[in-house]
């Protein structure tokens, strides 16, 4: 799991807020993430109980064809009941680095490798409840290969203009978190050269 700390401009001193784990409860251990039920210590001495996904950490990229489009992939999502298109994800494996889990999952998933593949940022995709933190990727220099998704994956690969997928992200049309503040923070990434 992770152990991610900010440091920019905008760090916050958490020494007042911090909050203390007094005990801690696993309620359930599945392949990729856990459940756990912590009751802590607020910073002005109350308790409160705080459920926790514990997941693993997952990489994600934007992935650039020369020709200026972008690939996405479109995959069904069971907990929301619809087929959501995507930028390719994947969790990172034991003792496997973002980028070499990126490398993969990007093959995996599209049938392209990257040539270069630079970091964005890194965040978290849901501190309320879990600890997952997620590391995002421009992938450029694309070369086709051979994808070869999960056995449990059924995916299908759309390639689109990129200024039709940022477009369509301020239109609210793509709601994958993951992929909405991957694209945009290309586009703030191109338009800052």
């Amino acid at each position: 799991m992770s152990n991610y700390k900010q440091i920019s401009s905008f760090s916050v001193d958490d020494g007042e807020l911090a909050e203390h784990t007094v005990e801690s409860e696993h309620l359930y251990s599945g392949a990729i993430l856990n459940l756990r039920r912590d009751t802590v210590r607020l910073a002005n001495d109350q308790q409160a109980t705080r459920e926790v996904v514990e997941h693993v950490d997952s990489a994600a990229a934007v992935p650039l064809l020369d020709d200026g489009r972008v690939v996405l992939v479109e995959q069904w999502r069971h907990p929301v009941e619809q087929a959501l298109l995507e930028i390719p994800a994947g969790i990172i494996d034991p003792g496997e680095q973002p980028a070499e889990a990126m490398h993969r999952e990007l093959t995996e998933e599209t049938g392209y490798a990257a040539g270069r593949l630079e970091l964005l940022f890194s965040t978290y995709l849901a501190p309320g409840y879990s600890q997952e933190l997620i590391h995002i990727f421009l992938a450029q220099d694309l070369q086709p290969t051979e994808a070869a998704p999960d056995d449990d994956e059924i995916i299908r690969v759309k390639k689109i203009p990129f200024e039709d997928a940022v477009a369509a992200c301020l239109r609210g049309e793509l709601t994958d978190a993951k992929t909405v503040a991957g694209l945009l923070a290309v586009a703030a990434h191109r338009q800052s050269r």
